[in-house]
């Protein structure tokens, strides 16, 4: 679905991705982890095209990518930015509905059934101000919001920051439920355990660059990643 190949980017003089390869095929969960400040949201704004690509290629279901917001959503690359971004004085349902403006519009009444069985919180709460939402729900709506272009394939940068351990379960839940439906994932998290734990494959970024990467069962069980991410 998604081939990354030697992306550098930056902000004017400043680069922050310094030569990242990754992919996600058909039907996985791609874990990109790391601390704040190594890139993970520079990397998903250039994925997105809200960033401009310095060098190196991104191919996204056969097609290249790049630059250009509008030609990542059409061809359906879906990004749920981190910190959720949702209109607070609309409605939930409006905020779901905005979702599709651009893509899979016909499909609108559809895909919002769609969203409301897998968050019923959502369908209780639809006619009710977005702001007025639980930050899970929130994240909640978030997600929805993005499912609603019917996309090939979500990114989700940060989907369990500012969650209870509880709500962190919940959502780590949801992710796996999404992905079983037949979804790719690409997500980007500083929760490194859980993440490896519903994960098929994982990038270990640091300073722009991927230092790790394999299996996330192997990942998970690489001694230098445990002493520099878990403490052990």
């Amino acid at each position: 679905m998604l081939e990354v190949k030697d992306l550098r980017a930056g902000y004017g003089a400043v680069e922050v991705l310094r030569g990242i390869d990754l992919s996600v095929a058909s039907g996985e969960i791609v874990a990109v982890l790391g601390a704040n400040g190594v890139g993970k949201t520079t990397l998903n704004k250039v994925l997105s095209g809200m960033l401009p690509v310095t060098s190196g290629s991104i191919a996204f279901d056969g097609a290249t990518l790049g630059g250009s917001p509008i030609a990542a959503v059409d061809a359906g690359l879906i990004h749920v930015p981190e910190g959720r971004r949702i209109f607070p004085n609309m409605s939930v349902e409006e905020n779901l509905e905005l979702g599709s403006y651009r893509r899979a519009r016909p499909s609108r009444a559809r895909n919002l059934a769609h969203v409301y069985e897998v968050f019923p919180r959502l369908r209780e709460r639809s006619a009710q101000a977005a702001g007025t939402l639980s930050g899970g729900e929130q994240q909640m709506l978030a997600i929805g919001r993005g499912m609603m272009a019917e996309p090939k394939l979500l990114i989700l940068d940060e989907p369990s920051l500012g969650l209870s351990p509880l709500l962190v379960e919940e959502m780590f839940t949801l992710i796996r439920r999404l992905n079983a439906e037949g979804l790719p994932i690409m997500l980007v998290e500083q929760n490194v355990v859980q993440s490896l734990e519903i994960a098929n494959r994982a990038y270990i970024i640091e300073n722009g660059e991927v230092i790790m990467s394999g299996t996330a069962a192997d990942i998970a069980a690489d001694p230098d990643l445990k002493r520099a991410y878990l403490g052990l």
